[in-house]
């Protein structure tokens, strides 16, 4: 199922790559220069790699 990067939020899993991934933190920022806020998302594995992901706030992830 596929979520707004808005809507994502700190506990859920989701999938980038092939890989699942639990959100650890979630900030949403300003109106920027391209007109859109952006959604900063820290996320961990399983194996225990943290990721950081930036995306306009209607960026669609595949949710668990």
């Amino acid at each position: 199922m596929k979520k707004p990067a808005k809507e994502i939020k700190k506990g859920d899993k989701i999938k980038i790559s092939g890989v699942s991934f639990v959100v650890e933190n979630v900030e949403i920022s300003d109106v920027g220069k391209q007109g859109t806020k952006k959604v900063r998302i820290e996320a961990k594995s399983e194996s225990g790699e943290k990721i950081i992901i930036i995306r306009p706030e209607e960026y669609p992830f595949e949710k668990e």
